[in-house]
Formats: C-alpha cells, structure tokens, sequence
C-alpha cells in the first residue's frame, strides 16, 4: 500500500470572477502514457472518474485490470473536476474541509480573500483599491484513504498555516492575486500552443520555474515525502515551518503516534536530561534568524550528564521554560531525553539496533571513536550492565569521559535503552489459598495423565495475588519542581514510636486489607519504627509504575537508602527492570 503518511498530491485551487480554476498541483499530471489516457469511454455520462474500467483487450480476451498507484489515481481526474469539487463555497471557508473519493482523501482549509480588502468609504477622497478577481483559495492535500487520522490532522494544519501565510501577504501586497494571474497566464498560452499541436499538453511544467509559489508548495510536497520537515519563506518574508512527527519519529520502519509523543513530553520530570541528536555547530545552523535566544542558550548549554534542572541553572532560565524548549526539541527530533548519565545506569542492547559488521553506523562509529569498533563495544550490552561495570577503576579519567561519549552516540542512534529498577508489592497468599491451589493443582496433574486432551482452567500455584490500592495518591501527577522535605523530615525525626508515628503509620496501611498488613508486619525489618515508617510512608510508590530515580527524586533520598529498605522488605516486594514508558516511546517498536 505504500507510506500512508505521504501526501499522494498538493494541489492549489481558487474560486473567483473567472470560475473555479486549479492553478497547480504537483506532481504533474501524466501525459499520453498515463494508464488513464488508455481508456477510450466512460462508464457512464456522469462518470468523474474512468480509473477503474477495464482498457478494451485487441486480443479479446476479458483480462484484470493493472492495479494502478495512487498518483495514478489522482492524476485521473481532470483539473475541472478537481477545481470543480475543491473550490468549496464561501460558507465553508475557514473550516476544515475533507473528502473522500474512492482510495483518495483531500484535506485542506478553505480561506476566503474578500474580507482582506474591507470596504471603501463613499466619502474618501482617495482612489479605490482594484477589487481582487480571487474570492477564495484552497491549499489542499491527497492523501491515500487509509491515512491515519492523526496524519490527517497534521496535513490540515499545514494547509491551515500556509494559508494564513499567503492571507496574509494578499493583505499587504496582492502577493497571491499577482501569482495567480502568472499561472493562468502560463496555461492560457499553453492552451493555445497545444490547439496548433498533436494533443494537450500539461501547463504545470512550464508554471515551476516562473512562480515562486508554485515552487513552495512543490518544496512542500517534497519535504513531506521524505524528511517531514518543512520550511518555507512565503514571497521571502514569512517563514512556515511544520513538523510531521510521523516521519521525524520513525524507529524500526514503524511511525510513533503524535498521541504517544504528547503524553511522553507532559511527562518530562526535572530529573530527565536532554541528549541533543546533532553537535552544537550544526544545529544551531539550522534554526531560523529570529529564533529564542533561550533556545540558543539551552542548546549551548544541554549536556547528557546534567538533568533539566541543572540546565535551568546553568542557561539562566525558568525551569517550565526549559520543559518547553526541551519538548519543542524532542518533538523536532533534534534531541532525545534521557536520564542523565552516571555510573549507576544500566544500559542493554536495543531490540531495533543494527548489529551488521559493515553497517554506515559502524563506520561512522569506527571515524567517531578510532581504535573502537561498534560491534564489539555493543557486545557488552548483550545483558544489562552498568556503567560502573564497564569503567575500569584504574584507568585514568579520560577513559570514564570516552565511555560517556561512546554511550552517548549510542543512545543518540538509539543503539541502547536504559532499564530502570521499579518495585511493586506482593504478598504470598493465605494458607487456605494455597491449600486450595495444591488442591487444584493436584486435581490438574491427575487430569493431564488421562488419556485424552482433559483440561481443566485454574489459578497458577506461581502467581502471586497483586494488591489493589484504591484511589491514586497525588504523587501520579508530579509537579515540575523538587517538593518540599518538610512532612517528610518531620515524619523521620528520632523519638522512638510515639502515638503520632504510629498512628500515623497506621494510617498510611489503611488501604491494604488485613492479610496484607499481616503479611507486611510480619517482616522482620517491620518491627523497627524508622524502617516501617519509611517503607508505609513510600507504599504508594510500590506499584510498578515509579522507578528507583523518581523514588529517590520526590522523597529526596539516596539510592543506598532505597536499595536497603527494598532489601530488607524483599519478601512483599518483587523488583523489576524495564525501560522507563516515557523515554521508551522514542525508541521502541510501535504497531
């Protein structure tokens, strides 16, 4: 079916005093050769579209018809057809408009020109300004009808801001009625060179060269279908700039929903670092003359080993504005974020990384990294390792900042992911359930050694039962900054179990049923006030769904401490790694 997140056609239609009139659209419409021009007659008289019959055999026998492309579709209608059925009426300006015609959908945003102009007094002296022959445009995009509705809406944005744009300059200069009148000056004389010739021929070739707009939206066109960046300089002065996240982001051959990118940058914490995918040089070349200076200041000043918060620090700059500028970079694929690099992470091989001896990666690895080779160094990823591992401890310091950069260029061609540590809850289950289960078990083993395929459904003996906690507590929706140690401190203080402590502890085992706290009391380590506290205190963490480094962020403790109370809690706690969701949507394979 090909790249559904590629526009088929862009096309330009307008409406005004000489009728609807398709001015141009890209790619060109095929010639003699097209599988179109080969079918002799309609189905019918009122049919638009002939695509689809069969082209008579001159051998007589009933053949398929080819399947034919999607530009060959679109090319098959005429351009009064399409002039006719994309030149809305002026009630549906400044309206999405979208519409579906056998395998092809247009979408584009209809913009009426009139209102640009106003009217002029009676009274005013001075000459009235020549009324416009355009009463409206319609900047309109094909797509294959199988698009996603999110690329769909992406399209319709694009078609929205370029008309804006050329409102715009209509406004001030007449910047559009001036290429319009350049277009349909190119296909009147075309249309008279082609009468003293064989047949018809395409006005839209003769059109690129000499109008800078059709240029543009050709540009546009092109952008699209390959990098899915597009910047355009209407008439040299505005600038359009669009991102298509479902071509930025492609990992594996498979687009990651813009609903994904959304939710993962909303969920960027303080603790994140932001890993530029491009040195500094060239990606500040790329950024248009009149950008932020704060964004020149977090690009300068971005490093792998230094979390967001440390960024605001350093560039002089308010901590949500850093959260902004960071997520308008991840969303351009200028930069990934991670958690900052140290000792302690623990990196494996990604699923989607390219492991080929003679790879351009690792070539370009080997001229990065000399005396290095890329299969061999991925090698000691093959299971989860640490940096701490890797580093030999008497090596001197140079050695640990070559790793961190090795690491880095892997994370940046999305070699490796990171597993983090995530604790959730789980106590064994009573006594009478496992009676029950061996009970069933049993009754299970004597069923599969009858002679036929019996099978009886039950409770695995090795799963243990999950808790359910209720409602979630507020720590699901962090703020942007570090919270306050003051309850925390408070609820720490040395003087043994006082009233308050402990029923305060008690308060915070309220959510588990009786079997529950029974199973948590019973741990030896429970029988100490501090680390029952501590461990009641941090139960809302315990579902599986905050990492070691956001435990040790929002409660501000060290990861010796954590790891200790895990330790001496591990009989109701199961531990487990795995990549952090938020990050891992960048790099992980999408269906």
């Amino acid at each position: 079916m090909g790249d559904t997140s590629s526009p088929v056609s862009v096309i330009l239609v307008s409406s005004g005093s000489r009728g609807n009139k398709l001015l141009f659209r890209f790619p060109f419409q095929r010639g003699p050769g097209n599988p179109a021009a080969l079918i002799g007659t309609s189905r019918s008289r009122y049919a638009v579209n002939s695509i689809g019959d069969n082209v008579e055999d001159p051998d007589g026998d009933s053949r398929e018809p080819c399947p034919l492309t999607d530009e060959q579709v679109v090319s098959g209608f005429s351009d009064v057809i399409l002039a006719t059925i994309l030149a809305t009426k002026s009630d549906m300006c400044g309206k999405k408009f979208e519409l579906k015609i056998d395998n092809i959908r247009f979408v584009g945003h209809p913009t009426l020109l009139q209102h640009a102009f106003g009217q002029v007094s009676k009274t005013d002296p001075s000459p009235k300004r020549e009324m416009p022959t355009m009463i409206l445009f319609n900047v309109v995009f094909a797509l294959r009808a199988t698009a996603d509705p999110s690329v769909i809406s992406c399209l319709h944005n694009l078609s929205r801001r370029i008309a804006i744009v050329l409102q715009h300059e209509e406004r001030r200069c007449q910047y559009l009625t001036r290429e319009a009148k350049l277009i349909l000056a190119i296909q009147d004389e075309v249309s008279a060179m082609s009468e003293t010739r064989d047949g018809p021929q395409s006005p839209f070739p003769h059109i690129l060269p000499k109008c800078k707009l059709a240029r543009d939206l050709k540009e546009a066109y092109d952008s699209l279908c390959t990098t899915g960046l597009v910047q355009l300089q209407i008439n040299n002065w505005l600038e359009v700039s669009f991102c298509l996240p479902h071509k930025i982001h492609d990992v594996a051959s498979s687009f990651i929903p813009p609903e994904a990118i959304e939710r993962s940058l909303k969920a960027i914490r303080p603790y994140h670092a932001l890993l530029l995918l491009k040195d500094e040089k060239p990606l500040l070349s790329e950024l248009p003359l009149d950008c932020s200076p704060a964004l020149v200041r977090v690009i300068k000043t971005a490093s792998a080993v230094k979390n967001l918060q440390q960024l605001a620090q350093d560039a002089d700059l308010a901590l949500l504005q850093v959260f902004q500028l960071a997520a308008h970079l991840v969303y351009w694929g200028k930069a990934l974020m991670v958690y900052p690099l140290c000792e302690n992470n623990v990196y494996m091989l990604s699923p989607n990384a390219s492991v080929c001896l003679y790879s351009p990666l690792a070539e370009e690895f080997s001229s990065q990294f000399p005396g290095h080779d890329l299969p061999a160094v991925l090698s000691k990823f093959s299971w989860p390792v640490s940096l701490s591992e890797l580093k030999d401890p008497l090596a001197p310091a140079i050695q640990e900042t070559h790793l961190i950069r090795m690491v880095a260029w892997m994370l940046q061609h999305r070699l490796l992911i990171q597993l983090h540590s995530y604790a959730c809850l789980m106590v064994p289950p009573k006594e009478e359930e496992e009676e029950e289960e061996e009970e069933e078990e049993g009754f299970r083993t004597r069923v599969e050694e009858l002679p036929f395929p019996a099978r009886v459904g039950g409770r695995s003996l090795s799963t243990p039962s999950a808790l359910s906690f209720g409602s979630p507590t507020s720590s699901d929706d962090m703020t942007l900054t570090s919270p306050s140690m003051d309850n925390s401190s408070a609820e720490l203080l040395p003087g043994g179990e006082s009233p308050v402590n402990k029923r305060m502890t008690e308060n915070l085992l309220t959510s588990l049923s009786e079997h529950e706290r029974e199973a948590i009391l019973s741990v030896p380590a429970a029988h100490n006030p501090d680390d029952l506290r501590m461990f009641a205190r941090l139960l809302h963490y315990f579902r599986g769904r905050h990492h070691l480094e956001e435990i040790m962020y929002n409660e501000n403790m060290r990861r010796s401490h954590l790891l200790m109370l895990f330790d001496k809690f591990r009989s109701v706690l199961v531990v487990t790694n795995h990549e952090d969701p938020v990050i891992s949507v960048f790099q992980s394979l999408h269906k």
